[in-house]
């Protein structure tokens, strides 16, 4: 904006502030370049201009107005005049000595070689520091007297700086030359005792993470910047855990490559996220591996507008399928999820289809069509509350639009086919967790059949008669049909971290269901690259699970969120626990204890052995189950479910709450 309106101005009223400013520089370091070196002849005879013999004065006369040019060319080719001096650093200084001592030289060498004049020595040191000095006065003293005028200011907003290190010096020296941002560094707060009882620029380093608390009261803190961009998750999450009992905004730095760079400033201060706060590193994925496996192929993602299943598209993009194919029944997430595709990746190939995993002539028409080679099935109805008042909807959506999905997939040569499930599948106490215990059970028993040659024996489930004769293309299929099982995650849709802060910015209460209530958390990029690396080990038949670390409790969750927005829990805004919501559970667990675990090429990413169980007969159940489901007999196919699922007990979970918050 600002160099808009330099430009606007230069246009109407002629040269720049700056240019104008630059140009009363070069006449200044003219003056001075001369009169260094002129005083310094005149101190070298005790000031008296008599006693200067007449070549030395005759000598500098003539080479006056040529050293005087030099001096500007010097400066102008360092680039002395095109500075901003208001933020002048080490970097100008350096530039503005190595002008000085190229000159100075030049001159020594040019009266000396080229006049034959030999001045006194006195006369190149002291021309030298005089010139130096005084090029250095109005450019690095407006800088001092900005610096001295803000260190002083008493008006703006408290700051508590933790971390002492170079990231910290610049944070500081940022926010002093920056009066706009209306604040100040009060204090200083590193683990280092060595800096303890000392000061950085002026600002006293007051001690550890323990004087947290204590300084933030006595300096009343307003604002706390997390200045360590090496910290590991752990000890971020111990230091903003105590951070989170002073009420402060918590800012942070969002990583080490600025600080690498040495280009830190105060704007690149980020709100502190809940990620932070539940003290895991981030999973990393070979991203190479998964390259390889998307490298060049056609793959459709199914609830392509969906949190997961849009970075499911964004990360698919990012590693040049050959077509990406995006499937889902909302239309405006899945146009804006084009937009973004088409915009950061023009030369993708995007197809962006609507229609619903439920009818059985689309998808297979979809495949019929494009052919993709790898599916990412991600379309699901996954609301608890929701689909206990309509699981027949759960069921025909989520049990038989994987089934038909899967199908299809395995009809038309599909390589792999990965399903999206839940943590809520292990043991379910609601519908919604025993509809995706009922599609990992679908895709082991397809994966099992394919295993045996038999595919051709899976019963085909479509809502309406169709082109493919039953069972006729499965034949010799070798797809490789695996599930994915995580926990919650952070910033999805219908995720508790966005429905507190929504319930925190209308003034309370925040409605948790239960006070020990615990989840698994992991984020959005995360998931989205577990599924991609699952598809990459997959060998049929799988389900993938994610060492997620520890359960978090929700109470502990909405009590940090508060306060990392300025609140103070139970004071400010109230905590309101509602009881659990009917199917509901107190935590989740990742693997039934029947199943067992063995590790993958990556520590974090596990696998379950299947459960055994009577693959024919499940097959042959789910038609009466899709019966009763599209008649919509709740009672009936909750009964079925129930027959399906040995672990699915609705009775564990609690009484319906409305407003609860906490899955």
């Amino acid at each position: 904006m600002g160099d808009q309106r330099d430009r606007e101005t230069a246009g109407r009223r002629g040269p720049r502030r700056w240019q104008v400013l630059a140009l009363l520089l070069m006449l200044y370091d003219m003056a001075v370049a001369d009169g260094s070196y002129l005083s310094a002849l005149l101190l070298r005879f005790d000031l008296v201009w008599s006693r200067v013999p007449e070549q030395y004065m005759r000598t500098f006369l003539r080479v006056a107005l040529p050293y005087a040019l030099l001096c500007l060319a010097v400066s102008w080719a360092l680039g002395l005049y095109r500075s901003i001096w208001r933020f002048a650093s080490y970097t100008e200084l350096l530039r503005l000595l190595a002008a000085n001592a190229s000159v100075a030289l030049i001159q020594a060498l040019g009266t000396t070689a080229l006049l034959g004049t030999r001045m006194p020595l006195s006369y190149h040191v002291w021309g030298a520091t005089f010139q130096t000095a005084l090029t250095c006065v109005p450019r690095f003293g407006y800088r001092f007297l900005l610096l001295e005028r803000d260190r002083g200011r008493k008006d703006g907003d408290p700051v508590m700086l933790i971390g002492a290190g170079s990231a910290g010096q610049m944070i500081l020296r940022d926010i002093r030359s920056r009066p706009e941002l209306r604040q100040r560094v009060v204090c200083i707060i590193d683990d280092d005792p060595d800096k303890w009882g000392r000061s950085l620029d002026g600002v006293p380093v007051v001690g550890g993470r323990d004087e947290i608390l204590a300084s933030v009261e006595k300096y009343a803190v307003r604002t706390i910047c997390l200045a360590i961009p090496g910290a590991s998750a752990a000890e971020k999450r111990d230091i903003l855990q105590i951070c989170s009992e002073s009420g402060c905004e918590l800012r942070q730095l969002p990583g080490m490559y600025r600080a690498v760079q040495g280009d830190v400033r105060a704007g690149d201060m980020q709100a502190v996220s809940l990620e932070d706060l539940l003290g895991r590193e981030p999973i990393r994925t070979d991203m190479a591996e998964v390259f390889r496996s998307l490298n060049g192929r056609t793959i459709l993602v199914t609830g392509g507008g969906g949190s997961i299943g849009s970075e499911l598209c964004r990360q698919i993009a990012s590693h040049h399928p050959r077509r990406l194919i995006v499937f889902d029944i909302y239309e405006n997430n899945a146009y804006a999820l084009q937009m973004e595709l088409h915009d950061r990746w023009p030369g993708l190939d995007v197809v962006v289809l609507i229609g619903s995993v439920r009818d059985s002539r689309k998808i297979e028409e979809v495949f019929r069509t494009y052919r993709p080679e790898i599916v990412y099935h991600a379309a699901a109805h996954k609301h608890v509350p929701l689909m206990e008042d309509s699981p027949c909807e759960a069921v025909k959506n989520n049990v038989f639009g994987t089934y038909k999905t899967a199908y299809a997939a395995m009809a038309f040569g599909c390589e792999r086919f990965v399903l999206i499930s839940t943590d809520k599948a292990v043991a379910p106490t609601n519908i919604m967790g025993a509809s995706k215990r009922l599609c990992e059970m679908t895709v082991q028993s397809f994966a099992a059949k394919v295993a045996a040659g038999e595919a051709d024996r899976i019963p085909r489930r479509a809502s309406h008669p169709g082109d493919l004769p039953q069972g006729a293309d499965l034949a010799g299929t070798r797809t490789r049909l695996v599930a994915v099982r995580f926990g919650n995650v952070l910033g999805s849709n219908g995720s508790v971290v966005p429905i507190f802060q929504r319930q925190i910015a209308s003034g309370g209460p925040v409605t948790v269901t239960h006070p020990d209530i615990k989840r698994y958390f992991m984020t959005i990029p995360e998931a989205a690259g577990l599924v991609l690396l699952a598809g990459t080990y997959a060998e049929g038949g799988e389900i993938f699970v994610l060492d997620m670390g520890s359960e978090v409790r929700i109470d502990a969750l909405a009590r940090n969120l508060i306060r990392m927005s300025g609140y103070r829990p139970d004071i400010d805004i109230r905590i309101e626990y509602t009881g659990l919501r009917r199917g509901e559970k107190l935590y989740e667990e990742k693997l039934m204890a029947e199943e067992g675990l063995r590790r993958t090429a990556n520590g974090l990413i596990h696998i379950g052995r299947p459960i055994p169980f009577d693959t024919d007969a499940f097959l042959g159940s789910l038609g009466d189950l899709m019966d009763a489901a599209c008649r919509n007999d709740e009672e009936g196919t909750l009964e079925m479910v129930r027959e399906l699922v040995p672990t699915y007990h609705p009775e564990d979970g609690g009484p319906m709450a409305t407003g609860g918050s906490g899955t």
